[in-house]
């Protein structure tokens, strides 16, 4: 799998929810606790949004973010969101990965990847340590609202809450008509951006069929037997 679509999951995942958080952009508010950027994520069944990211470089490539369905694990209210990246770079093709995340702490019980050169769906372990969970909050932290404001992007026009990076390294800008992650544009201070240019409530599943498990000696010896074959 490209390093871009792992770190597209890190994105995702830095963009998403805090063990503190409760709320949801547009929905109940709580007057008594800071904002936060974690309540961005909403959740929708079907309900999925396009990227044009740019890189500090100008290299432009592809994000797709959706929610496919809802699987409550330990009863907590979790739900299948798929990532699909491309690097036009490395030839355009749009790779996808399928997270199972819980709503209420972001906790990640699954991943499902296809391995390059496979069409076989294969289950990931998730084990999200304390240190990962920390982290997650921290950065969550460092984000403050700003205001609202109206943003134009390619999928149209969006009255958002505009949201800053303490350190000024990065804006946000949010609309709860936008689902899964309400996110309608992000730009860094070193030129990288990301803007909306379509959404959908009919997103398309991309990974299917049942996973075998993770087997990292099998991987292995198959990405020696490609090398050999090149």
């Amino acid at each position: 799998m490209k390093r871009t679509l792992i770190g597209s999951l890190v994105l995702v995942a830095c963009f998403c929810f805090s063990p503190s958080s409760n709320a949801q952009l547009g929905g109940g508010m709580n007057f008594f606790k800071k904002p936060s950027i974690a309540d961005i994520f909403h959740p929708v069944v079907g309900a999925g949004a396009t990227y044009e990211e740019t890189s500090k470089d100008g290299t432009k490539s592809t994000l797709e973010m959706s929610v496919m369905s809802r699987e409550d694990v330990d009863g907590k209210e979790s739900y299948w969101f798929e990532v699909g990246h491309n690097d036009k770079r490395a030839g355009g093709e749009l790779s996808y990965a399928k997270l199972l995340v819980s709503k209420e702490d972001f906790e990640m019980h699954k991943m499902i990847i296809i391995m390059p050169g496979s069409t076989t769906p294969m289950e990931m372990p998730m084990n999200q340590s304390a240190k990962t969970k920390e982290r997650m909050q921290e950065n969550i932290d460092k984000w403050h609202k700003v205001g609202t404001e109206p943003v134009v992007v390619p999928a149209g026009t969006f009255l958002c809450e505009h949201w800053a990076k303490d350190d000024g390294t990065e804006d946000i800008w949010a609309s709860s008509k936008v689902a899964p992650m309400s996110l309608v544009k992000s730009a860094k201070k070193d030129g990288q951006t990301m803007v909306l240019v379509s959404t959908t409530s009919k997103a398309v599943e991309h990974i299917t069929g049942t996973p075998q498990k993770f087997d990292p000696q099998a991987f292995m010896q198959q990405r020696m037997q490609q090398k050999k074959n090149q």
